[in-house]
């Protein structure tokens, strides 16, 4: 597997969407040479399904008309331009149902700001154990912890070792999830055990810091970054800390469908030449996050 790399992006001239999307066809003969590529099933479709919860500003969530916005539909769209298909978002609910419906062959793929990890590619749980066929990830984007914290950091929040004795609210089924149960265990060595709040979305798991029903919130940077500005006008909560393990974001696709995977990498990797790429992420401000190559399971 190739080694995974990210980069810091300087600022990108704005361009409109349209354009965006026209830069991404490249030359007719390129889009006609992917298309052939696509797996014949998709090609007869003219679509490809991608499945998402739609709860994760400014990454995939609704638009005020209630339709997908963010970061990933953005990248989807370019790269269904490059591939010559429309791809057509499917709101599946709470993040935890984002996997499972791909592996039950409900969608083509799923693009829900999706961290890549060694246990979603093998299927395996905490304790190693297999439970399900696992998953590949086409790798396009780096993110890592954020910290949430009610304005002014009251319970003065800045370390992982400062939420033992507190309570700490995560997204059900998320790797912040997983690490909370894993930062548990340290804090009962501690003496100050970690009490953990798991919330369907990110709005209840504000909900529950602005209800001092939590002390903190742990998220994707880019999310708790954008939190910290625009609820409430960037009146109500801040960032603690500095932002904690960056990790490649994936598209996920199922382990049968190579074809499909080893296509998306070369479409992601012609928006990412041609500078549609840059142009969307500078778009959403996360820039900081950019890669220079789009790979296979870049975290293994």
């Amino acid at each position: 597997m190739t080694a995974f790399t990210s980069r810091c992006c300087g600022a990108v001239a704005a361009v409109s969407a349209g354009a965006l999307l026209l830069s991404a066809c490249g030359s007719s003969s390129s889009s006609v040479s992917l298309h052939d590529q696509l797996p014949e099933a998709i090609r007869k479709a003219g679509a490809i399904e991608v499945g998402a919860s739609l709860t994760a500003a400014p990454v995939v969530f609704k638009s005020p008309d209630g339709l997908p916005d963010g970061l990933d539909p953005d990248l989807a769209a370019a790269l269904g331009q490059v591939l010559g298909v429309k791809v057509d978002f499917q709101d599946v609910g709470p993040f935890a149902n984002v996997l499972p419906g791909l592996l039950s062959k409900k969608y083509d793929i799923a693009m829900s700001g999706i961290t890549d990890t060694r246990d979603r590619e093998q299927g395996v749980d905490n304790n190693n154990k297999h439970i399900n066929d696992g998953v590949d990830f086409v790798d396009y984007f780096m993110a890592g912890f954020g910290t949430v914290v009610r304005k002014g950091n009251p319970k003065k929040i800045s370390t992982l070792d400062d939420l033992c004795g507190r309570t700490l609210a995560v997204k059900k089924g998320t790797i912040h999830d997983d690490f909370a149960a894993n930062q548990q265990k340290a804090c009962e060595h501690s003496g100050k055990p970690l009490k953990v709040v798991e919330a369907d979305a990110d709005e209840k798991a504000l909900a529950a810091l602005r209800d001092d029903e939590a002390d903190a919130y742990l998220t994707d940077y880019p999310k708790a970054q954008y939190s910290a500005q625009t609820v409430d006008g960037g009146q109500t909560f801040e960032l603690a800390g500095s932002q904690l393990q960056p990790r490649p974001y994936g598209i996920a696709v199922r382990k049968d469908e190579s074809q499909l995977r080893d296509i998306l990498v070369k479409a992601m990797n012609t928006i990412v030449r041609n500078g549609t790429y840059d142009g969307l992420l500078a778009k959403r401000q996360l820039s900081a996050g950019a890669v220079q190559d789009s790979v296979v399971n870049g975290s293994s």
